[in-house]
Formats: C-alpha cells, structure tokens, sequence
C-alpha cells in the first residue's frame, strides 16, 4: 500500500512537471528592433538581416583575440544548442558578430570555432566582413550596447550578452552570456517555445 502511495504521488508530481512545461508563456524583457546588416560568416557565406528571417536566432558579440569573456560565451552558446538538441528544437540560427572585424577574417572566425565541440555547425554563423565602425554603430542601434576598439588596444569593449531574436528580426529577450551559472534550460525552452508560438499564428 505505501509502496503504491509513492509511486502516485511520483506520477503526480511528473504529470504537475510536465502540466507546467506545456503552459509555458515567452516572455521577453526587451524589445529592439535589429538594423539590416550584410555580412560573410565563418564558411564565407553572406548572412543578412533578411537571409535570418523566417526563424529566431540567438545573437552575441564576440573576437577571436578575447582575452575575457569571448571563449566562455562561446562555450556556453555550445552548451545551449546541444539542450535544443535534447529537445529536439532545430529550426534556429546562430550568430556571433565579430567587433574585430580588421582581424577575424573567416578563416580566423573558423580555427576559432574548432576549439569547441559544437553540436551543429551548420547553425552557426560568426560573421565579419564588414568595417569596425559598422559593427559600433551597429551594436548600439541593434542591441543598446556599447562596442568600442580603443585606440592602440588590442581588445574590444563589447557587450557580454546573449540576444533572443525573433522570426522577423525583433531582439526580444536577452541573458549575461558568460556566467557559469547561466540557465541554458531557460534560453533552450524560451527558443522552443518562441518557435512553438509562431506556429500557432
């Protein structure tokens, strides 16, 4: 009988669980709209505004010449696309600006990204090609942040954030992208669910 009781109560608390998940609602924190930009990404392919829309995205600002955050952010980005694929959620798009676009070349951009395990490559885009003032400008414009190469500095002040970018080009919801303790599970259900919820439409 108690043994029957427990294993109740478990089902009930798994059926609680999931009734939660499924009842899940986004909700964003912020709402800025993305300027268009052309870019060439890692494998030398051109990655524009337009060429993301139809699904969301994750956004970053990051350069291979990091000497802080650039490698922790990447590999929580890593972290995050493989709970997607535990969830089965493969309808998105990565994107990591390089604020170092003199030096972070695709080729740059490509040995970097061989340093980490990535999941699926193929939804990856570290993008360049473009001048350092685009990328400043583009970053306050896009995303509020400030990105700024000091003069005679070989490091880029530049945001340390993820941003949530929707289906038409709207960042809607950002996360501080080189914590340790970043809850990869919210951005991966918050991906799933922003792409659920445009289903429905």
């Amino acid at each position: 009988m108690k043994k029957n009781l427990i294993c109740l109560i478990g089902i009930l608390i798994i059926a609680t669980v999931l009734g939660a998940c499924s009842n899940y609602k986004f909700k964003g924190n912020i709402n800025y709209e993305v300027e268009d930009f052309k870019a060439t990404n890692h494998r030398g392919e051109t990655v524009t505004l337009e060429s993301l829309k139809g699904k969301p995205w994750i956004a970053m600002f990051m350069f291979t010449n990091c000497t802080t955050i650039c490698q922790p952010m990447t590999f929580n980005m890593t972290t995050i696309q493989e709970k997607l694929a535990e969830r089965g959620v493969e309808d998105y798009n990565i994107v990591g600006f390089s604020v170092d676009p003199e030096n972070d070349t695709p080729e740059v951009l490509s040995k970097y990204l061989e340093h980490f395990t990535v999941p699926d490559d193929s939804k990856w885009n570290l993008v360049t090609g473009y001048d350092q003032k685009f990328i400043e400008q583009f970053s306050v414009n896009s995303f509020k942040q400030i990105a700024k190469k000091p003069e005679g500095d070989d490091q880029v002040i530049h945001s340390g954030r993820f941003y949530l970018i929707d289906e038409n080009g709207i960042a809607v919801k950002d996360y501080l992208g080189y914590e340790e303790d970043l809850s990869f599970d919210t951005v991966a259900i918050d991906m799933e669910t922003l792409i659920e919820e445009r289903l429905e439409k």
